[in-house]
């Protein structure tokens, strides 16, 4: 049966739609012996795809891993960094990156900390990271001064953020310290640094920003420690199985 290169290539596990996407626009990427395409339809059960010289084929496909990890600030959220800076994959073993196709599900930026998903499901992480997607994730947030309930409720309703209005938001204060404040909020999108943006055109801006969970997965499992900074467990099964449930209405 027929599909999009890219999107055989995210289900096989060697690299998510996006990374396989860069792969065949850097002409690493043939099909039947032909520098391949963006777009480029084929038949995983009589084409010969190979990447980088390598024949991949489903048969090849390495099991698939889901990690959820506990960021540490400075680590960045890539597979790797041209300034040489530490990622997320730095923190694995090399038993689970080496070969894998393992990545990061989306990003933390690298000054906060927190729950970061990852695993070498292409066709998963394209789905988590399409815009459709409404699974909310809940960060503790440290802010300079005291925001008042008016500021918030603004917050809550949306703000301008290059010219188009931020989703409606959950936004509580959890605690009021002497110069600052501590918040929980969650969000169902996710534009490139927005609590932080946000909160610096409110007039709040962010000192320390924490994702606490991914809709029901948490860094605190029932009855256990919170997953300390820079550690990773696996997913449960049934986390695993929430996040699909949970993206079924996204369109491939």
């Amino acid at each position: 049966m027929e599909a999009r290169l890219q999107k055989i290539i995210s289900q096989w596990g060697i690299a998510s739609r996006r990374q396989a996407e860069e792969m065949i626009k850097l002409e690493r990427v043939r099909v039947n012996g032909v520098l391949a395409h963006l777009g480029q339809k084929v038949n995983p059960d009589t084409d010969n795809i190979t990447v980088d010289g390598k024949t991949i084929s489903a048969s090849k496909r390495p099991e698939l891993i889901y990690l959820l990890i506990n960021k540490p600030r400075g680590v960045v959220s890539t597979c790797y960094d041209p300034q040489a800076r530490q990622t997320v994959l730095d923190l694995l073993p090399e038993q689970l990156h080496s070969g894998t196709g393992i990545h990061p599900v989306g990003r933390l930026d690298a000054d906060s900390t927190g729950a970061l998903i990852l695993t070498n499901d292409g066709d998963l992480t394209f789905r988590l990271t399409h815009p459709r997607h409404n699974i909310p994730k809940t960060y503790r947030v440290l802010v300079k001064g005291h925001p008042p309930q008016q500021t918030l409720q603004m917050w809550r309703e949306g703000i301008f953020l290059d010219n188009r209005k931020t989703r409606v938001a959950q936004v509580k204060l959890i605690k009021k310290l002497v110069e600052n404040s501590y918040l929980e909020i969650i969000l169902k999108e996710g534009r490139n640094r927005q609590i932080r943006r946000v909160a610096q055109m409110l007039g709040y801006p962010v000192i320390e920003l924490h994702r606490t969970a991914i809709g029901s997965i948490q860094l605190q499992l029932p009855n256990k420690e919170d997953l300390s900074e820079g550690s990773f467990r696996y997913l449960t099964q049934k986390e695993v199985l929430y996040l699909k449930q949970q993206l079924q209405e996204v369109p491939d």
